[in-house]
Formats: structure tokens, C-alpha cells, sequence
């Protein structure tokens, strides 16, 4: 009885306990970028799944008898016996794949008899409590790939710069056969001997009828990668706010589109080209869906470029940055007003030198106009009108709309920013500020595509979506069946601004 009980609980529940790389990827599973785990190894996320090619190579080269077996393998084992006493010492250990993951466990302890014997009643255990396909995860997701790459898909991306999925049958082989001997050949040395390891796989793959003779042909003429390369870093500013949002150690799946980033970052780069001669050496973007909310693109700052010394912040995430408002307010206003009904697009407002409480607002062009229509206000960004129209409204009424909407920098009481709140005043970021203008579009989409009964929906008001596993818990902003502000409103705001 206490054989059986020390039996089933031979075993942690969890076999690997150890720190892994943190990974960020877009919405189709390609790697922005990734951070070395915390004990120096770039240790990837396990696997859920592991692709066809990838499983056929290594179940052929290891273990193939592995969907036979209960955990291990009698005659390979007698043959790995015969083998050692014939060459007097231990050459061959006859493990399976299963017997495997219990070594990479056990931290790969030394070869001695009572130690094969212990991999054997273990892996038993774990074949009892775990499907053969859990365990071929398990070990692909924790083999050593040579130097400090652990696990397949930490040397998918080192050695192909692609996940695993994305692997070709010449690269699946050698990944299959790597962790056979990592500290003695892997890519960048001996890649003669490691070629012909892979060669042979390719070989029984083609005798086994796995592949065809134009495959087999191709696959061999696939040069060996000579050494690991760079990991991605598409979005370096994003990777650091997961990771200060909590997400170290794990596989971060995001909204966005990899080849719009990429896009995205040249077009970003080249405009910071012009500026830099202006002394302006930071820029950010976001790239968001309207009727979704979630971002496709996300550039927290440009790269330091060569001819440009000193230390510019440019590791710094913009985008989630305060800055000053600007005129960027102004249309928000505009439209929060129309919405009470107290303004319409051609009516007059002042436009004339004005000091309210020694607060004296200057237009751009140090010119006035008498008056003007509302609508020119928010076209020609016009900044004594806009003041006036606050002072109408109030700053402690704008103050609020602008909270509602989604705006979390304004920390301070409606005083501390007054009527200076429309003119720049006041700080916000471009994550908060893309998130209110998308809403209010989304509102707008929706009042004309809903039927009458529905033309709100209160949830149209909410921040971007940046990680897909929380579009489900958007907190709606709004409370109410109407928007914060009206579709009419809204569209005149539009139109305006367009």
C-alpha cells in the first residue's frame, strides 16, 4: 500500500517551475519581441500545440515508437544495456521522449543504473496522469537548443528568425535532432557533423514515405544556420508596459498586425527624420480600429538614429506619456456644447483682445477676427473664441464631459486648470486621447447602422483594446442609453473637422 501511495505522488503537480521569456505577439502569433527569462535562458512559453512537421521529426529521430509504449521501452533499453557493456562504460541510454522530460526534470543528473531505473517508474507516472501529446509539448517546450536556448520555440525564432509553425521539413529535422547532443554541436559549430545528422532524418523521412524525393532533394540543400541571430523588436515600448502591467514570464498575445506595424514604424521613422532637425527626436503612433477599439499599431517612440548624439529618452513609451493638450480639445467642446443645444455652426462668437482674471488668450496669429463663426473656432483652431465658448460652458461642465469620455489624466479639481484647460492646460495621453475620438466614432457608425430601437450603446465608449483576452471586461464608460455626447453632435464635429 505505501509502494502504490509513494507511486501516485512521486510526482509534482507541476514538473517545471522555472522562469520563462517574456514574449509579446501580434494577432497572428508572429513575435514582436521577447525578454530573456530571468535566469539568463531564453526560455520560451510552452507550447499548447506542436506542429505536424516538427512532431513527425522528432517522434522519428527519438522515439518512434512513442505512441506504443507506457513510458518506456524494454528493447530499447536491453540494447542500450548490451551497447554499454560492450563499450564498458555508459554510451547509449535507450530513454523515450517521456523518459526524457523526467531527466530535463531532474535537471539531467547523472547517468548511474538506479538513475534509469527512477526515469522508469517516474515516466510510468507521468504517462498515467498526462496524454502522449502533453508530453511531446512538454519536452519540445524545455529541450535544450545549445548555448542558453531552451525549448523549440525560443530556437525556432534564434536559429529562423519564424515560430515553429512556420518551419520547413530541412529546419524541423534539424530541430528535431539538436538536443540530442546541444553542448556539442548546434549552429555555429560543427555544422558539417550537424548537417549530416539532419540529413539522415531527412533520409528515413523519405524511406518512411513522409516526404517525397523533391522534398528530400530540396531539404538537404538547406544551408545550417551558422549562428543564433536577433530576436524581433517591433515594439519595445509595448513589451516594457506589459511587463510593467504585471505580464512578465508569459506568452502576451495583442491586437496587433504585424506587417501594419512595420509599415507603420517607416512611415514613423521617416517623418522623425524631418523633425530631428528641428531638435524634435521623439514620435509615437497608434493605429486603432474604429468599430473595435483595438490597436493595430503601437510605437511608443522612433529609434536613436546615427549622426544624432546624447540621449534623447527614446526608450521612453509615448504613448502613455502626459502631454499637453494642445488644441486637441477644441472640437470636444465644440460638440459637447451642440449636444446641450447652446451652439450651432454659424453662430457668432467674440473674437476680440480679452483678459479674464489676468488671463489674457492669444490666436496663433497674434491677429483678430471680431467674430467668428463656431464652426472656424474648431477649423482654424482659433483660441480667444475657444476660451469664450469654456467661459459659456464652464470648465467644471467640461471638465467632467472630458472624465466621461476617458480621459484618466485629469487627477486635478476643474480649478487647478480653469479656462487654460482648452488651450493646453491640461495633460493627456495619445493612448486616452485616440481612445475618445474612436469611441465617439464608434457611436457615430453605430447610430446609422443599428435599428431605431437601439441607435445607443452605452459600451460604444471605452478605452483602446490592446490585449484580446480583455476585450470581454471593457469597462463601458457610458451609463446611460444615449452617448455622452450625441450622434448629431458628433457628426457636425466631423464634418467640421474634415
Amino acid at each position: 500500500m505505501a509502494i502504490i501511495f509513494i507511486f501516485l505522488f512521486s510526482l509534482p503537480r507541476k514538473l517545471f517551475t522555472d522562469p520563462y521569456a517574456t514574449t509579446l505577439n501580434d494577432s497572428g502569433g508572429n513575435l514582436l519581441g521577447a525578454v530573456i527569462a530571468g535566469d539568463g535562458q531564453w526560455r520560451f512559453p510552452p507550447v499548447d500545440q506542436v506542429p505536424e512537421k516538427l512532431r513527425i521529426c522528432v517522434i522519428q529521430f527519438e522515439d518512434r515508437y512513442f505512441y506504443r509504449h507506457p513510458g518506456f521501452n524494454p528493447g530499447a533499453l536491453a540494447r542500450a544495456a548490451w551497447m554499454n557493456i560492450k563499450a564498458g562504460k555508459i554510451i547509449s541510454g535507450g530513454s523515450t521522449i517521456t523518459m526524457q522530460v523526467i531527466r530535463i526534470h531532474r535537471k539531467n543528473r547523472p547517468r548511474t543504473y538506479f538513475e534509469k531505473i527512477l526515469e522508469i517508474v517516474l515516466s510510468l507516472r507521468l504517462e498515467l496522469r498526462s496524454t502522449k501529446e502533453e508530453i511531446l509539448s512538454m519536452y519540445i517546450s524545455h529541450a535544450p537548443y545549445g548555448s542558453n536556448i531552451v525549448g523549440v520555440s525560443a530556437a525556432s525564432w534564434r536559429y529562423f528568425s519564424r515560430g515553429p509553425g512556420d518551419l520547413s521539413w530541412s529546419e524541423s529535422a534539424l530541430l528535431a535532432v539538436l538536443p540530442n547532443q546541444p553542448g556539442l554541436i548546434f549552429p555555429g559549430r560543427n555544422l558539417e557533423l550537424l548537417g549530416k545528422k539532419r540529413d539522415r532524418l531527412l533520409a528515413r523521412l523519405l524511406e518512411k514515405g513522409v516526404i517525397d524525393s523533391l522534398t528530400y532533394a530540396l531539404s538537404v540543400s538547406e544551408p545550417v544556420p551558422s549562428a543564433p541571430g536577433p530576436l524581433p523588436a517591433l515594439a519595445p515600448q509595448l513589451l516594457t508596459r506589459a511587463i510593467n502591467e504585471g505580464m512578465t514570464g508569459r506568452q502576451i498575445i495583442t491586437t496587433i498586425d504585424h506587417e501594419l506595424q512595420n509599415s507603420a514604424a517607416i512611415i514613423l521613422e521617416r517623418h522623425a527624420n524631418g523633425f530631428r532637425s528641428r531638435q524634435v527626436y521623439n514620435a509615437a503612433a497608434i493605429i486603432m480600429q474604429v468599430n473595435t477599439g483595438r490597436v493595430l499599431a503601437y510605437l511608443g517612440n522612433t529609434q536613436p538614429s546615427p549622426g544624432y548624439d546624447g540621449d534623447h529618452g527614446n526608450d521612453v513609451d509615448i504613448v502613455k506619456s502626459p502631454r499637453s493638450t494642445g488644441s486637441i480639445l477644441k472640437p470636444l467642446l465644440y460638440a459637447a456644447m451642440a449636444d446641450e443645444g447652446i451652439l450651432l455652426p454659424g453662430m457668432l462668437v467674440p473674437d476680440i483682445p480679452t483678459v479674464i482674471d489676468g488671463f489674457a488668450p492669444k490666436n496663433f496669429s497674434m491677429t483678430f477676427d471680431g467674430a467668428v463663426q463656431a464652426s472656424d473656432v474648431v477649423a482654424r483652431s482659433l483660441n480667444v473664441p475657444a476660451v469664450y465658448l469654456l467661459q459659456n460652458f464652464s470648465y467644471e461642465k467640461f471638465h467632467y464631459v472630458l472624465s466621461r469620455l476617458g480621459l484618466t489624466t485629469l487627477n486635478r479639481p476643474p480649478d487647478h486648470y480653469g479656462l487654460s484647460l482648452i488651450l493646453g492646460g491640461a495633460e493627456t495621453t495619445l493612448w486616452d486621447i485616440c481612445g475618445v475620438y474612436a469611441s465617439l466614432a464608434r457611436e457615430l457608425n453605430d447610430y446609422f447602422q443599428l435599428p431605431a430601437s437601439a441607435k445607443y450603446n452605452s459600451a460604444d465608449i471605452h478605452p483602446p483594446v490592446i490585449y484580446p483576452e480583455n476585450e470581454t471586461q471593457i469597462p463601458a464608460l457610458g451609463d446611460r442609453g444615449s452617448g455622452i455626447i450625441n450622434a448629431g453632435p458628433v457628426w457636425m464635429m466631423l464634418d467640421i473637422m474634415t
